[in-house]
């Protein structure tokens, strides 16, 4: 009989997010596959939660997919963990998913911690219809979807590592304009989480001035919100 695979998001700050079902489908399974297995073994050892571990990341996923599906198609109960948030999300996980599906396989995603959600709520734009595009591409297709993204009339939202940020509000002001609004969420869920709200201009002049550290979320309103409310 067949295994399944199970989908856990973990804490992306505070270890207090992760769920008592995630905590129990840990303990439950029979392997875990982790992005990075430091980072996941210092989880499961604060809950006391002891598995085997093995590593599944974006450099790693083609060599050991097979494998991975072999494992569970012989009846092993397998979770997918990556080092914060769910996997799938700008996360490896996607080509497992996907594979697991193929093969019948069924795939159970537990709801949990997702950086983007609370920086959508807490930005202030609507919420109603919004799209996430992850992180944009660093060379080929840049402009392009620049040009795509000053045309977009939801709230949308970005990632960003913090050592290019301010580079990407700069890019955002050109492509944008000075006046566009957008939220920028850091460190998210822990103890110095931070959610600057302001136009590109204000936000370059203030992430310019001071060491930017963290995780990165922008949400930037749509093309015709401000309008809207003008």
């Amino acid at each position: 009989m067949s295994g399944k695979l199970f989908v856990v998001p973990t804490p992306i700050g505070n270890l207090e997010d992760m769920t008592i079902r995630a905590i129990n489908t840990l303990k439950e399974v029979d392997l875990i596959f982790a992005e990075d297995t430091r980072n996941t073994l210092f989880l499961l050892k604060h809950f006391n939660i002891e598995k085997p571990v093995r590593s599944y990341h974006m450099h790693n996923e083609h060599k050991i997919l097979e494998d991975a599906v072999k494992m569970i198609t012989n009846g092993q109960n397998v979770a997918l963990v990556s080092d914060a948030g769910t996997p799938g999300i700008s996360d490896p996980g996607f080509l497992l998913i996907r594979e697991s599906i193929k093969h019948d396989i069924e795939v159970t995603t537990l709801p949990g911690p997702t950086a983007f959600v609370p920086a959508l709520v807490s930005s202030g734009f609507p919420c109603d219809t919004f799209v996430f595009y992850g992180f944009l591409p660093q060379k080929k297709g840049r402009q392009t979807k620049l040009k795509q993204l000053a045309k977009e009339e939801r709230t949308f939202i970005l990632y960003e590592s913090p050592f290019r940020l301010v580079k990407l509000l700069e890019e955002l002001k050109e492509y944008l304009g000075d006046e566009r609004r957008a939220c920028v969420s850091r460190e998210i869920s822990k103890l110095y989480e931070e959610n600057k709200r302001g136009t590109f201009a204000e936000l370059i002049i203030y992430f310019s001035a001071k060491p930017v550290k963290g995780e990165i979320v922008l949400t930037i309103e749509g093309i015709n919100d401000g309008k809207e409310k003008a």
